[in-house]
C-alpha cells in the first residue's frame, strides 16, 4: 500500500508541477506585455525593462497562490483519468485500494497541498507583492488608494483620530499625512500636516518630518482660538502600525492572515465597518482547504470506465468544474458583502458545496454502479 501511495503521489506531483510551470509561465508573458507600456516614462529614477522583470518576477507568488487550488484540480483529474485509461487503477483496487483508502490518500495528499497555498499566501505571497508594489511605482513615484489616498480611524483615551496617508513611496516611507483630533463633542482640538513619516521599530508612534501642526481652544463663551507651530520633526504616539497603513492602501486578498485579523481587530474598536474585510479574512482561512474540494473532485474520475481516448474531455470537465468553483466563490464573496450575511458561512459556502456533489459523485460511481 506505501508503494501505491509513492506511485499516485509522485506521479500527481509531476502532473501539478507542470501545469502550475505552464500557467505561471503564461501569466508571466501577459504580466510582461502589460508592463512594458511603461518601460522608458520618466519616473522616478525611471522604469527600464530590468525594472519591469523583476516587478513580473515578483508577482508570481501572488499567481501561484490563485493558481494552486485549480491546478491540483487539473493535475490529479488527469493523473486519475489516466490511471483509469489505461487500467491500471483497476489493478490498484484488486490490490487493496479500496475507496475509503483511495479517498484516504488523495486527501493526505491534498493536505499537502493546503499546507503549501497557506505557506505561500501567508509568508512567501504577501513579502513579495510589498516588494513587487514597492518596484511598480517607480513610474508613479508613490503608492496610494483612490483620490485622496488612504484614511484610517483611531481612538485616542475620549478624543477620536482621522488620518489621512497620500501614499507610500518605493522607499516604504507614508507621504502626505494630515491628522485630524476630535473632543468628545465632535469638535476638532488638533491638527497636523506632514510631509513625511517614518514607522519607529519598537515604539507605538510615527516619526514625522516637516509638521506643521494647530491647536484648536474652545472657549466657554464660544471664541475658538488658533496656536499654530511648525517643527522639522515631531514623534507622534499612535497604535496604527505598517501593516494597518498597508491594509489601507493594499488590497486585502494581499495581506497575511495575522495581519488581516488585527487590522479587523483595529477597525471594530473604533466603531468601522468591517464586513469586507472579515469575508476577505475567512475567504483566506478556506482557500488553501480548497484544495481537498479539488482532489475529492477527482477522485471519481478514476472510476470511470472508457478504454481510449476520452482524457482531454475528462480534464475539460474537471476544468470547466474548477472554474465554476471559483466564480460561485467570488460570487459569495460580493454577494455577501452587499446582502450582510455571515462572513464564515459566506466564504466556506462554496467549498462546502461542491464538497457534498463531490462526494456524491463519488458515492454514486463507487457504490451505486
Amino acid at each position: 500500500m506505501i508503494t501505491l501511495r509513492r506511485f499516485i503521489y509522485r506521479e500527481v506531483a509531476l502532473s501539478v508541477g507542470f501545469v502550475t510551470l505552464a500557467f505561471l509561465a503564461l501569466f508571466f508573458f501577459f504580466d510582461l506585455v502589460d508592463e512594458l507600456r511603461w518601460v522608458g516614462r520618466s519616473g522616478s529614477g525611471g522604469y527600464q525593462l530590468s525594472q519591469a522583470l523583476l516587478y513580473v518576477t515578483l508577482s508570481l507568488p501572488q499567481h501561484l497562490y490563485e493558481l494552486l487550488p485549480i491546478t491540483v484540480l487539473i493535475g490529479t483529474i488527469f493523473v486519475m483519468a489516466r490511471l483509469a485509461q489505461s487500467s491500471e487503477f483497476t489493478i490498484m483496487r484488486t490490490s487493496g485500494l479500496g475507496p475509503g483508502r483511495a479517498l484516504g490518500t488523495l486527501l493526505l495528499l491534498g493536505a499537502g497541498f493546503v499546507m503549501l497555498t497557506f505557506a505561500i499566501g501567508d509568508y512567501i505571497a504577501p513579502a513579495s507583492e510589498r516588494a513587487a508594489q514597492l518596484v511598480g511605482v517607480r513610474h508613479i513615484g508613490q503608492l496610494s488608494t483612490g483620490a485622496t489616498g488612504a484614511w484610517l480611524k483611531e481612538r485616542h483615551g475620549t478624543h477620536s483620530r482621522a488620518i489621512n496617508v497620500r501614499g507610500i513611496d518605493t522607499q516604504g516611507q507614508m507621504r502626505g499625512i494630515r491628522i485630524f483630533e476630535f473632543d468628545e463633542a465632535g469638535r476638532v482640538v488638533a491638527s497636523l500636516q506632514a510631509q513625511q513619516a517614518d514607522f519607529l521599530p519598537g515604539i507605538a508612534a510615527w516619526q514625522l518630518r516637516q509638521v506643521q501642526s494647530s491647536q484648536f481652544e474652545h472657549g466657554s463663551d464660544g471664541a475658538l482660538r488658533v496656536q499654530r507651530s511648525i517643527e522639522p520633526e515631531l514623534q507622534w504616539p499612535t497604535e496604527i502600525s505598517s501593516s494597518m497603513v498597508s491594509a489601507a492602501v493594499l488590497k486585502p486578498d494581499k495581506m497575511p492572515t495575522i495581519e488581516l485579523f488585527r487590522y479587523i481587530q483595529h477597525l471594530q474598536a473604533n466603531g468601522q465597518a468591517a464586513q469586507r474585510y472579515e469575508i476577505e479574512f475567512w475567504r483566506k482561512v478556506f482557500y488553501p482547504l480548497s484544495c481537498l474540494v479539488m482532489v475529492v473532485l477527482s477522485l471519481p474520475f478514476a472510476y470511470l470506465h472508457f478504454r481510449s481516448g476520452g482524457i482531454a474531455g475528462y480534464v475539460f470537465g474537471g476544468v470547466m468544474a474548477g472554474i465554476s468553483f471559483f466564480l460561485l466563490n467570488n460570487l459569495f464573496g460580493f454577494a455577501g458583502n452587499l446582502q450582510n450575511w455571515s462572513p464564515w458561512l459566506t466564504a466556506a459556502a462554496p467549498g462546502l458545496i461542491y464538497s457534498a456533489l463531490s462526494l456524491a459523485a463519488f458515492g454514486w460511481l463507487v457504490l451505486r454502479r
